[in-house]
């Protein structure tokens, strides 16, 4: 039976991660996939770790760490703690802010494949959708998943989303400690590798929600890091392909 850990960042996020577990606390008890929490925490000013911690849930841990490092540094310290725990098959990552709904959970861990996988919650499928978007972010979403389809090779319809699972065997796969991106090109990478380590992929359509409440991590720093990463890939490939797969896959 699969077994399942949730990652889920957190940075300022008090208020967002309090709803998003009690969301966990009753859907866990409906699901017959077991799955234990992991919050990682960025030593957030408004006290997430201690809101997390006051819950007393015996399925959720905190991984506590110094200082704000972006979205990759924290996913990658907290698949290290992860994949130390041989009873895990399979990582998921999900943000804190309500805008990964946990009513899609059933139908990801549905589409869970054997061996070496990847299951991607996806938005620009039929049947996937957002809300709460405007115009100008949906575009944005949209042609970056399309810069990054073309320019790496790689036929997925979400490549900049964050609501995934990852085989434990695909994980301890890949040198996630020689990855560098720190923004939500870490997505991207995280897909890059997945591919060249030869990871069977199933997309699931989501409904992406955004969040009501806290601050937005977008910014323009964040677009600009992922178009130069991308295009720094997608030469490298060209360049040496072979090189590149050695660089991610073990």
């Amino acid at each position: 039976m699969n077994k399942l850990v949730i990652l889920i960042p957190t940075y300022n996020e008090a208020t967002s991660i309090v709803e998003l577990l009690d969301k966990l606390s009753k859907f866990r008890p409906t699901t017959a996939t077991p799955f234990d929490v992991l919050v990682i925490d960025d030593n957030s000013p408004d006290g997430t770790a201690g809101k997390v911690d006051s819950l007393s849930l015996d399925w959720v841990e905190i991984l506590n760490r110094p200082k704000k490092g972006g979205l990759g540094a924290a996913y990658r310290a907290g698949f290290a703690q992860v994949l130390s725990d041989e009873s895990y098959t399979h990582i998921v990552t999900m943000d804190a802010d309500g805008s990964h709904r946990v009513e899609d959970l059933p139908a990801m861990f549905s589409a869970i494949k054997a061996g070496k996988s990847i299951t991607l919650g996806t938005r620009w499928i039929p049947g996937g959708s957002v809300v709460n978007w405007p115009k100008s972010r949906q575009l944005l979403s949209r042609a970056g998943t399309s810069y990054a389809k073309l320019a790496l090779g790689i036929d997925l319809h979400d490549l900049t989303g964050g609501f995934r699972i990852y085989s434990a065997e695909l994980l301890r796969s890949l040198r996630l400690s020689d990855m560098t991106a720190t923004g939500y090109c870490f997505q991207i990478e995280m897909a890059m590798a997945a591919d060249l380590a030869g990871a069977v992929a199933a997309e699931v359509p989501i409904t992406f929600v955004e969040r009501l409440n806290g601050v937005s991590k977008m910014s323009k720093a964040i677009v600009v890091e992922a178009l130069l990463q991308t295009t720094r890939w997608a030469l490298a490939r060209s360049l040496r392909p072979n090189a590149d797969k050695l660089h991610y896959v073990k």
